[in-house]
């Protein structure tokens, strides 16, 4: 599924379709058109090589592709930033000679461990600012009690269902913690697929790109339209289910000494509504049994926040919606 020359092949003939030939300026004749976009051989003329060059490189068989022609290509299709990084990430097996299938049978990706410090310093957080560490193909590793609870109930998830990517594209509470789900879906995808391309070759990416292709028709749909807009930082609406709509502001910063590893960490403006609502979310995650005992009483059907007794909000912050 992730073959480099299936990645590039569909990346490239994404992009040329995107472009508008009238706006590059190409002669008259080539106007009359049944597809939308750029033909091969007009991006092969932007970018000054062959036709049959650029139709093996489009089609996965030019090895050895050099930086130069990456570059003119990249050109040629005016790329972003992003979009350029991908390119080169997707076409370093095809210099390589490399293609393998990494996720054939059998195949299972190595746990991703993190380190104790980097726990420390989630639960240091604690009680003011919500944390996670996020790892490969978006799965979310580690969590402070307040991150365990700013969106989905992180606790009470299954193993190996803490992925960002699953939960957004497959929880059915998705697009009600989610109002803006199709911008947080495109940025997931985005995210997503320029991992793939820096780690073409890594399991758990190709673990959770193939169950989201297998299952969810939103993912195939964003997926396959090639976007690269990798997002590590911006606003997101999320609306609790114990303290109402938040507003919060997202920061990833990616751990050094840790591959492939991210710090991310949610805060609001101070006297906010938002952060009003994160300090009663804090008091209730503070009083309510552990994730064992909820886990008991949800399949009794009590209501895990009962055995701690009422919540009482701040004044400013307007009653929980009914819970669903």
């Amino acid at each position: 599924m992730l073959h480099a020359e299936i990645e590039i092949g569909s990346f490239l003939k994404a992009r040329r379709a995107a472009l508008d030939p009238a706006g590059l300026g190409l002669p008259g004749g080539l106007n009359r058109r049944r597809v939308r976009g750029l033909r091969r051989e007009e991006v092969a003329q932007l970018a000054g090589i062959s036709v049959d060059y650029y139709t093996r490189i489009e089609q996965g068989r030019a090895n050895a592709i050099s930086d130069s022609v990456l570059d003119a290509i990249a050109r040629a299709l005016q790329l972003t930033d992003g979009e350029v990084t991908y390119l080169r990430n997707v076409a370093v097996p095809r210099r390589r000679g490399a293609g393998a299938d990494v996720c054939g049978p059998g195949a299972v990706a190595p746990r991703q461990v993190v380190r104790p410090e980097i726990r420390q310093l989630l639960d240091a957080m604690g009680d003011t600012v919500p944390a996670m560490i996020v790892g490969r193909g978006m799965d979310i590793l580690a969590w402070n009690a307040l991150g365990g609870r700013v969106g989905f109930d992180l606790e009470m998830l299954e193993p190996g269902r803490c992925n960002s990517a699953l939960l957004v594209f497959l929880d059915p509470e998705a697009r009600d913690l989610h109002p803006d789900w199709q911008r947080i879906a495109d940025e997931v995808v985005g995210n997503l697929r320029a991992e793939s391309g820096r780690n073409p070759d890594d399991l758990r990416i190709c673990e959770v790109v193939t169950e989201l292709l297998e299952r969810s028709a939103d993912f195939r749909r964003v997926w396959e339209a090639q976007a690269v807009t990798e997002c590590l930082r911006g606003t997101k609406r999320i609306v609790n289910p114990v303290v109402g709509e938040l507003v919060v502001m997202f920061e990833s910063f990616r751990l050094t000494t840790d591959a492939d590893q991210a710090l991310v960490t949610y805060s609001a403006p101070r006297g906010s509504s938002t952060e009003l609502r994160l300090r009663d979310l804090a008091e209730v995650v503070a009083r309510e049994p552990g994730a064992a005992e909820r886990r008991l009483q949800r399949r009794g059907g009590a209501v895990a926040h009962a055995v701690a007794g009422p919540v009482q909000l701040s004044p400013a912050v307007p009653a929980p919606p009914t819970a669903r």
